[in-house]
């Protein structure tokens, strides 16, 4: 399915090439299934990853796919690259090709950022993830060169101001963890933002580490590109 839902009659009507008038009838004989109930209701709204079977034969399967990485620094936020491993091949040996190839990334990470990397084959769920509107936050370990100050914790608190895309930033929190590390929350995710804004005190990031998105964080046993699949706790969490 190419958009998100669809009026069951109009799935099974492209699926098995009828017309929908039969379709009427065939859901009226209590012919089929979604989720392995039956379905009567030709206005019903199903998904790519709704399961349906008609007289016994599957039509549609399709199963959907939320995983957590913990991505190393080295590794790139791509489904293919020439000249770096991606995220995508630090799971070939969990999953099938057909898998892999179904999954995008939610929330990119650069080369030298580590951390918390989720991938999904459901747009929708990955769409509340990072869609602005809902505010999802990130938290980021942050390691500096110099040594920290309340200031950052003001300036950080504010919003700072990029002239080259003419933007402000939106108000991140900055908690002072020592002399030289910092947690950072944001709920937007500009190209380089965190390196850029400590950068307004020329202060070089010399590590970078997410640590969650929203409700989901790493599981402290993954090491290294190491994966597992999301609980359902974790994949619900969005909707909180």
């Amino acid at each position: 399915m190419a958009i998100n839902t669809a009026r069951l009659d109009r799935l099974i009507s492209d699926l098995c090439q009828i017309n929908r008038k039969k379709v009427k009838l065939i859901l009226a004989q209590k012919r089929v299934y979604v989720d392995g109930a039956i379905a009567t209701d030709i206005a019903q709204l199903v998904n790519r990853f709704s399961h349906i079977v008609l007289d016994g034969d599957v039509l549609q399967a399709n199963q959907a796919h939320y995983i957590m990485l913990n991505k190393p620094i080295g590794v790139v936020c791509a489904t293919k690259d020439e000249k770096h491993k991606t995220v995508i091949d630090l799971l070939t040996e969990q999953y099938e090709q057909e898998i892999l190839d179904s999954l995008h990334i939610v929330g990119r990470l650069d080369l030298n950022t580590s951390g918390l990397v989720l991938l999904t084959n459901d747009s929708r769920w990955s769409e509340r993830l990072t869609s602005p509107e809902h505010k999802v936050s990130k938290c980021y370990q942050v390691t500096l060169e110099n040594a920290l100050t309340a200031d950052y914790v003001d300036a950080f608190a504010k919003g700072m101001y990029f002239s080259y895309e003419k933007i402000t930033t939106k108000p991140a929190t900055l908690l002072i963890v020592s002399q030289f590390e910092a947690q950072v929350m944001l709920t937007e995710g500009r190209y380089h933002q965190i390196k850029r804004m400590f950068g307004r005190f020329r202060n070089p990031v010399v590590a970078l580490h997410r640590h969650s998105i929203g409700r989901i964080t790493l599981d402290k046993l993954l090491k290294d590109g190491e994966s597992r699949a999301l609980n359902i706790s974790e994949v619900t969490s969005i909707n909180c």
